[in-house]
């Protein structure tokens, strides 16, 4: 009776490690979160594969470190706490530097210069901010388009900010009229309305604004992933992502063609 349960003890232990130890072997080196939807940086195709400029990138960084990778589908607001609390290893989806975020995360060089924009109904005659004077805009929640509306929002007086977890959500409303306005990313709106009459993005609003992948707080990784995003700016494979998503080269003098430093809080 002992050794048939010593002997069942054993094979149940056995069992446990064999399968901790596939489990352990099954997890990727690195865990990067994406907000999947945003177009064209990380969404799913018609066989419901993750692509986009982004996936590309950082699918390529890991690739250069020798390092599996698996993208986790998080909401662009959970992406914050969640690496911080290190659930993630690094975040991606057209994420903005600003000072206010340095003193909590940490980021690579950027590789992407953008703006915001506001994309409307072709036929509604909208064609600036200011001809939405108690109107409804739709932005996407915590991001810089949200910021913009929310500081501006007395100075062009819209009536009601709307906010989304993604670009299409906010277009069907858009296209529903239940928005008339929708400010976001400029590269994304041209990707999306380029084959969509119905829709225009009417202005470009200039915010500065760069994208890189963020981090804990002085992660070391951050620094390795810099290295080969450096590597990848000299070499041509970031000008390559970018024509092979937005259809052009690169600017000269932009993110994407220059090598940059990483970015520093201001001491």
């Amino acid at each position: 009776m002992r050794r048939t349960f010593l002997k069942t003890a054993l094979v149940a232990a056995i069992a446990t490690a064999a399968t901790a130890m596939t489990g352990n072997a099954m997890a990727a080196d690195l865990t990067v979160g994406a907000n999947i939807g945003n177009v064209p940086w990380e969404f799913q195709d018609a066989t419901g594969k993750n692509v986009g400029f982004e996936i590309d990138l950082v699918e390529e960084i890991a690739k250069r470190l020798g390092k599996s990778v698996e993208i986790v589908n998080i909401p662009f607001n959970g992406l914050f706490s969640a690496v911080q609390s290190a659930r993630i290893d690094m975040a991606i989806s057209s994420i903005t530097i600003t000072e206010k975020r340095l003193e909590s995360v940490s980021f690579a060089q950027p590789y992407y210069d953008s703006d915001q924009s506001l994309t409307v109904l072709s036929k509604s005659g909208i064609a600036k901010v200011e001809d939405l004077k108690g109107k409804a805009i739709g932005v996407d929640t915590g991001s810089t388009g949200d910021m913009w509306a929310t500081q501006n929002q007395a100075q062009y007086g819209f009536g009601d900010i709307r906010r989304f977890e993604g670009l299409q959500p906010a277009m069907l409303d858009l296209a529903a009229g239940r928005l008339d306005g929708y400010v976001s990313d400029i590269p994304a709106l041209l990707y999306f309305t380029k084959d969509k009459p119905q829709f225009k993005v009417a202005q470009r609003i200039q915010t500065g604004e760069r994208y890189s992948i963020m981090f804990a707080k002085d992660s070391p990784l951050a620094a390795q992933v810099n290295e080969q995003i450096t590597a990848m700016k000299k070499d041509g494979t970031v000008a390559a992502l970018h024509e092979k998503w937005f259809g052009a080269k690169p600017e000269a003098g932009t993110s994407t063609a220059e090598v940059m430093d990483m970015p520093k809080p201001k001491s």
